[in-house]
């Protein structure tokens, strides 16, 4: 118990000194540090504190992504956690989201540390606890995040018709790709939208428009959108963009019917599951009465 106090005590410290360093009264800084932006030379940043938030986020940081991604990868999660962040448009790094993931967990396994001392846990079902614990939280807050991605690809596989007809008029119109994009975005509201933003701004950061609609079309990972970026490359050599868009459209149109058909027939077969169930025990109950009646009349003889 003693040493579970003073363990408790060190880590309550450690994180005491963590948040107290990113105080400016704390941690005020150096009569040179202040005195370099007035030197003659020209002012430099001052030297970053040994003790930080951000110290430790450089020494810990990649050891937790690189912790993080092998553990998803033994639960079968493949996809990169960079890729799904930028998905959801999240203003966090994956380095940021190991970090805050691994801060769960530890939560998590004081939590089952008190619990297990609390309780008087010991042996197999102490370690359960211990163990079970952070392994727990890190695979809810990666499932949270997995669901999420997958969410927002079905959403956008949903949006991608509408968006390549109304790609496939403006370019009909006169529009060019740049602009059409750009119109999307502003008057657009969805998740496609939201991307096509993204898209846009990358275009006026300096990219041409296929690469920006490459990285799009990369992040969603949507064969659909593949498709649809690969007829829009088309643009500097073809004079009928606006034609080819528009039967990409048709043809995402017939797979999201065909999609939706399959759910369709999917659940009318599961209603029938307890339909055929509701179905069968009266009547084998009914079979089993005159079946124990023979059985006995056979051990009667």
């Amino acid at each position: 118990m003693t040493q579970l106090a003073v363990l408790l005590a060190a880590m309550g410290a450690c994180g005491a000194v963590l948040l107290l360093a990113e105080l400016r009264w704390f941690r005020r800084p150096s009569l040179p540090d202040r005195v370099r932006p007035y030197a003659p030379a020209g002012g430099t940043a001052p030297r970053p504190a040994v003790v930080s938030v951000g110290s430790f986020r450089d020494v810990v940081g990649p050891a937790c992504r690189q912790l993080g991604d092998r553990l998803a990868a033994a639960v079968g999660v493949q996809e990169d956690v960079g890729r799904r962040l930028e998905r959801l448009h999240l203003p966090v790094d994956p380095v940021g989201f190991r970090l805050r993931q691994a801060g769960w967990a530890a939560g998590a396994a004081g939590l089952g540390l008190l619990v297990a001392v609390g309780l008087r846990l010991g042996g197999a079902i102490g370690l359960l606890f211990l163990a079970g614990s952070p392994l727990l939280a890190f695979l809810v807050t990666e499932q949270r995040l997995a669901g999420r991605s997958e969410a927002r690809k079905q959403q956008l596989l949903l949006e991608l018709p509408v968006v390549a007809e109304q790609l496939a008029m403006l370019l009909g119109a006169g529009y060019s790709l740049g602009a059409a994009l750009n119109r999307l975005a502003q008057r657009g509201a969805g998740v496609a939208s939201a991307d096509l933003g993204r898209v846009v701004r990358r275009i006026r950061q300096g990219l041409d428009e296929q690469t920006a609609l490459q990285e799009w079309a990369d992040i969603a990972d949507l064969p659909a959108l593949h498709r649809l970026v690969r007829v829009l490359a088309l643009d500097h050599e073809a004079s009928d963009v606006g034609r080819l868009v528009a039967t990409e459209a048709r043809i995402m149109r017939r797979e999201a019917h065909r999609r939706l058909v399959e759910s369709i027939e999917r659940r009318a077969q599961q209603v029938w599951i307890p339909v055929t169930v509701a179905a069968l025990l009266p009547g084998a109950i009914f079979l089993a009465v005159p079946f124990i009646d023979a059985l006995s009349l056979i051990a009667g003889d």
